[in-house]
């Protein structure tokens, strides 16, 4: 299985201090969409930068080729919703630790 990884950045910058009640549930099923990807073994991590200006995030995941990838990373409802803008790269992981 290929690696890939799908960065994420809000649409609207204001939307990680001052989130929108639909922008708020939204990242809510964005978060419940990617425990659902580590549940089904796609997922490898996901996580976000912890600043408010310039924050981004990262998924990094499995799939069998491009066209699983991206529509993995464009099935993610904060993706398909529009409060994330996302692109969509091949990854490898070089190096990682046992957690």
């Amino acid at each position: 299985m290929a690696e890939w990884l799908y960065r994420i950045t809000p649409a609207r910058p204001q939307m990680v201090t001052d989130p929108t009640d639909t922008e708020a549930k939204i990242v809510g099923d964005h978060f419940q969409y990617l425990v659902s990807l580590r549940d089904a073994g796609i997922l490898i991590l996901a996580g976000r930068t912890q600043e408010d200006l310039g924050t981004f995030g990262i998924v990094i995941f499995e799939a069998a080729d491009a066209d699983t990838a991206r529509s993995i990373a464009e099935a993610d409802p904060a993706v398909s919703a529009g409060v994330f803008d996302m692109t969509l790269h091949p990854y490898a992981i070089a190096v990682s630790r046992d957690r």
